[in-house]
């Protein structure tokens, strides 16, 4: 009697449910740091709040906040820099990258099945859930072995950075 399948079930969950903090690279020593989107505390001469954007390095200590409309350069030193993603690998296939560990394993969860179940679309009206664009790399039998491996390398650069 063969095992029984590992089974995925979508949560129709969309990558802007793991967009609230994110791991990045820290400007200043390399190392992993925390970026996050709070909501906004002051409003602006027009009364809108806009989200407060903070990056925190446990490493070296660095501590930035920025707030304002939207992130529209990509320069250290401005307000709204946001760093590299940590959570970036790339494989012969294209780049793998996550937001943050629980982004990191559901992707880790969607590969590793053998079953990949999937809520009917009328369900719920979301048709296009995270695990419904992930690359169709990722997403072929054949290559699981690889992006796992990718996965795992990316989980212990976590632990260890």
């Amino acid at each position: 009697m063969s095992p029984a399948p590992v089974r995925f079930h979508d949560t129709r969950r969309t990558a802007y449910d793991f967009a609230a903090y994110a791991l990045v690279r820290c400007p200043r020593c390399d190392r992993v740091a925390r970026f996050e989107r709070r909501e906004g505390r002051a409003a602006d001469a027009r009364g809108r709040t806009y989200p407060e954007r903070r990056l925190v390095c446990r490493s070296c200590g660095l501590s930035r906040i920025g707030t304002g409309p939207h992130c529209t350069t990509r320069r250290p030193g401005q307000g709204c820099y946001r760093p590299a993603l940590w959570l970036r690998a790339e494989t012969r296939h294209g780049e793998l990258w996550a937001y943050n560990l629980e982004h990191l394993d559901l992707i880790g969860r969607f590969v590793a099945a053998d079953l990949r179940e999937r809520a009917p679309w009328y369900d719920s009206g979301r048709k296009m859930t995270l695990v419904a664009r992930l690359p169709a790399w990722i997403k072929s039998a054949k290559n699981r072995a690889e992006v796992l491996r990718a996965i795992d390398r990316l989980r212990a650069s976590v632990m260890s950075g």
